[in-house]
């Protein structure tokens, strides 16, 4: 039977089954376990050589995913040039430990036709003329450091001179550690047209000044976007984003924001916004969820995620469900102490918001059962439900999910040390359609491990 399927289909498959597999696997027959053998890796570490690296690759040429991390210090290049030699197939690398040179990179297109993924360092002064040689190239992730030694200028600019316009298939782009003056990133914001997902982390500005005009352009035709401690960019981004593009899906920011860029952005957005997501601890207050109520651009937003939200209150988070109610599918208020502060609120939200399918509640410690009861009375239709730290629920709000809550398949109730052995039992046995749980294993007793072997419900650690 295994005749009729081609080589590449199996280790597919086998990329897809639990590493606790491998040895059944392994087993079935002669050409199974060359195959699983060629296309994973055992799970001791690597070698820590550019050549030992090299050799034990070259007995795995199936491999379609590398992932390198640890101490290689001045080893970037001969660890990539030696990944490129011995994987012809990949297709996903990761590897940040070290910086890589221009040269081991335009080595490695040659070598791997395929790579769809990238994630690796590279030093300043920055340079991408490397970049057009990966024509399967979707996504891209760099993070940027200053070189260990100097480097000329000169022969930089040279190489970036000789580099023509030319529009890139990368669909996914990502920049960690940008820094003002960082030169060479007008050619990423002019050549990238088909990007639709930009996340930038830590970064204090797009580029030199010849980059900023490349980036507005750019941001034109953006559909997600995700802002991390990028504080000192924040309202250019945002302003720019608000004037010129009305394309954008989803917009996550974490850690670094200001009251009055985010304030200017949601009251000129043209955006449909669907996904919103912001932690911003003392730069969210009542004023934005008013102007998310108000602005007929965000009456679409399926997906509302509030993380550490200090300053907001009941009223502002009533008016925005009754607003947006109709629509939303998805609420996260994790570790937002009005939980806390204000109590019956889970009710009066679960009143607006009876089409929930996602809640995250995790890490509302002081949460109480009768919170957590009042609002699933209503949200009947939540397939998933995550409850994580949230250290005083009881056995009482797992009756309350197994009793309201028919369609849930997803529940993380980890690190709820109200929450019992009998609990947990209670709710695998009674819910029908459970398909992952993430539980402390302690909870997890001899019958509730055989019934979700039975059910077939994935357990989580």
């Amino acid at each position: 039977m295994d005749e009729l399927l081609c080589d590449e289909l199996i280790q597919e498959v086998f990329h897809r089954l639990p590493p606790s597999s491998s040895s059944a696997v392994s087993l079935v027959s002669k050409r199974w376990c060359r195959l699983l053998r060629s296309s994973t890796l055992p799970s001791a570490p690597l070698p820590t050589t550019p050549f030992s690296l090299s050799a034990f690759l070259s007995h795995h040429p199936f491999l379609s995913s590398v992932s390198l991390a640890g101490d290689f210090p001045d080893c970037g290049d001969p660890l990539l040039l030696a990944v490129a030699s011995s994987c012809p197939n990949l297709r996903n690398l990761r590897y940040l430990t070290s910086p890589v040179s221009s040269f081991s990179l335009c080595t490695l297109s040659i070598s791997c036709l395929h790579l769809s993924s990238i994630a690796i360092t590279i030093s300043r002064p920055l340079s991408f003329h490397w970049l057009p040689s990966f024509n399967s190239l979707k996504c891209l992730s760099l993070f940027c450091v200053s070189p260990s030694t100097e480097f000329g200028n000169s022969q930089v600019k040279e190489m970036g001179d000789a580099v023509f316009d030319l529009e890139l298939n990368l669909e996914s782009l990502s920049l960690c550690g940008v820094l003002p003056g960082d030169s060479g990133l007008s050619y990423l914001w002019r050549n990238c047209k088909n990007v639709k997902k930009l996340l930038l982390k830590s970064c204090e500005s797009v580029g030199d000044y010849s980059s900023f005009s490349c980036f507005s352009k750019f941001l034109s035709g953006l559909k997600e976007l995700e802002l991390r401690t990028c504080r000192s960019i924040f309202n250019g981004v945002l302003l720019i984003l608000a004037e010129n593009c009305v394309s954008l899906d989803s917009l996550l920011v974490y850690d670094g924001g200001s009251r009055e860029g985010l304030l200017q952005f949601i009251n000129q957005c043209k955006c449909s916004l669907r996904r919103l997501d912001l932690r911003l601890p003392l730069d969210l207050d009542n004023s934005h969820l008013i102007a998310i109520s108000e602005n007929l651009n965000f009456r679409g937003l399926v997906s509302l995620r509030l993380q550490s939200c200090c300053l907001v209150t009941g009223e502002g988070l009533k008016l925005l469900a009754r607003a947006i109610g109709n629509v939303l599918q998805e609420l996260a208020l994790v570790n937002c102490d009005v939980l806390e502060r204000e109590s019956g609120l889970l009710a009066a939200l679960g009143q607006d918001l009876k089409r929930l399918r996602k809640l995250d509640l995790s890490y509302n410690d002081m949460l109480l059962d009768k919170e957590l009861v009042s609002m699933l009375i209503s949200c009947n239709c939540l397939d998933e439900l995550k409850l994580r730290g949230c250290l005083r629920l009881s056995n009482a709000a797992v009756d309350s999910m197994v009793r309201s809550c028919k369609q849930l398949e997803s529940v993380d109730i980890t690190y709820c040390c109200g929450i019992e052995v009998e609990g947990v039992e209670a709710l695998v046995l009674n819910s029908l359609r459970l398909r992952r749980l993430e539980v402390d294993q302690s909870k997890l007793s001899e019958v509730a491990r055989t019934w979700t072997a039975d059910k077939f419900i994935e357990v989580v650690y």
